[in-house]
C-alpha cells in the first residue's frame, strides 16, 4: 500500500509499505484526507515532528475490517477521530481526554493518515452518512472541533457577535452562531469572497479589519457579546479585545504559538472584565454532534471546499495550502 512521509521539511516521500497489523483494531481504508494549518506548520518545519513522519489527522474512510469488539460493522463510511488518548489518567476519567498528558495527534505526534490503509482503535471511529458527498465530508473534523470550542459558551438569542477571520473553522463558527440565534453577527475577514461567503452563510454584516471597530460600533454600540478569534495572531486577538463590549467573551479558536504579546491590550483584558476561552482540539461526542449538524442541514460544509487533489499530487495539494492565494478546505482523495 502506499504512504506519504514528510522526510523534512518540505520533503514529502510516497512509498510502498506493508499493510498494518491490525489483530485487535479495526482497518480502515482512507477515502479523503482534508489538509489544515497544522499540517502545513508541520510541513513547513514550523511545528517539530520525528522524521520520517506520515502526515493527515482529517480522516474519513470506510471500515474494512472491524476490531475486535465489532463496535462498527466492516463496511461503515467513518469519521476518524485523530486524537488518542490513555483512557486511564485522571483527566480521562474525568471526561477531559482531550487534555490527556499522555495523549498523542495523529499525523504530527504519531503516522497519520497519508495512506491507503489505517489500523485505529474502534473507539476513533464516529459512522458518517453513506450519502453524504465529499464536498461536505472534508470539513467534518474540523467542524467537530468547533463544536467542543462552543460547548462552554453561555449564549441566547439576541446576544451579539463577531467572527475575526473566515477561513474553514470562521466560517463554522459563525454557521454555529448562527443556528443559536445570535444577531447581529458580524464576520470580518481580509478577503471579499470569504465576506460574501460569510453573508450568504448567515452574517448580518462583514467588514475587513480595518473597518471592523466602526462597523462594530455602528451595529453593536458598546462592542459584541462574543468574540471568536479565528485566526491565530496576536494581531488578531487583540482586535478581538477591542471589539469585544464589557463583560464579554472571547474565543480564543486560533492557535498562537509565538511568544511574542507585543501590541496584546491586556489592560482592556482586566477594565472590561472579559472571559477569555481557551478550547482545544474535541471530544468524540463533538465529531457526533458535528456528523449529525451536517447531515440535519443546519451546518453547510460544501460551500467551504475549495478542491481535491489525487494523492500522487500531494505536493501540489500542499503548494496550494501553503501558498499565498490559500482558499477554504483542500483534500487529498485516495
Amino acid at each position: 500500500m502506499r504512504a506519504v512521509y514528510l522526510t523534512e521539511p518540505r520533503s514529502l516521500v510516497t512509498a510502498e509499505v506493508g499493510e498494518p497489523k491490525a489483530s485487535a483494531q479495526a482497518l480502515v481504508r482512507l477515502e479523503q484526507v482534508g489538509i489544515c494549518g497544522t499540517d502545513v506548520k508541520i510541513y513547513k518545519g514550523e511545528i517539530p515532528v520525528a522524521y520520517p513522519r506520515i502526515l493527515g489527522h482529517e480522516l474519513i474512510g470506510r471500515v474494512e475490517r472491524s476490531g475486535a469488539r465489532e463496535l462498527v460493522p466492516a463496511g461503515t463510511r467513518v469519521l476518524v477521530d485523530p486524537a488518542v488518548a490513555c483512557g486511564h489518567c485522571d483527566l480521562c476519567r474525568n471526561d477531559r481526554t482531550n487534555l490527556c498528558q499522555s495523549g498523542a495527534l495523529m499525523g504530527r505526534d504519531m503516522n497519520g493518515g497519508l495512506v491507503d490503509l489505517l489500523a485505529v482503535d474502534e473507539t476513533q471511529l464516529h459512522p458518517i452518512p453513506d450519502g453524504m458527498e465529499p464536498e461536505t465530508t472534508a470539513s467534518l473534523q474540523v467542524l467537530g472541533t468547533c463544536v467542543h470550542a462552543q460547548c462552554k459558551l453561555h449564549t441566547q438569542p439576541g446576544d451579539s457577535a463577531v467572527v475575526v477571520g473566515l477561513g474553514v473553522a470562521g466560517l463554522l463558527h459563525l454557521q454555529l452562531l448562527h443556528a443559536r440565534g445570535l444577531r447581529p453577527l458580524v464576520g470580518i475577514a481580509r478577503s471579499p469572497d470569504k465576506r460574501s461567503l460569510a453573508k450568504r452563510l448567515g452574517a448580518t454584516d462583514v467588514a475587513p479589519p480595518d473597518e471592523a471597530e466602526a462597523i462594530v460600533r455602528d451595529v453593536m454600540g458598546g462592542g459584541a457579546s462574543l468574540v471568536v478569534e479565528a485566526v491565530g495572531t496576536v494581531e488578531t486577538l487583540a482586535l478581538a479585545i477591542r471589539l469585544a463590549a464589557p463583560g464579554a467573551t472571547i474565543l480564543v479558536f486560533g492557535t498562537i504559538t509565538g511568544s511574542e504579546a507585543a501590541g496584546l491590550p491586556f489592560y482592556d483584558l482586566y477594565f472590561k472584565e472579559l472571559t477569555i476561552l481557551n478550547p482545544r482540539a474535541a471530544l468524540p461526542r463533538d465529531y457526533d454532534r458535528g456528523i449529525q449538524l451536517a447531515a440535519g442541514g443546519q451546518v453547510h460544509l460544501a460551500p467551504l471546499f475549495a478542491r481535491a487533489y489525487p494523492l500522487e499530487n500531494v505536493d501540489d495539494a500542499f503548494g496550494d495550502v501553503a501558498g499565498p492565494n490559500r482558499g477554504l478546505k483542500v483534500a487529498l482523495t485516495l
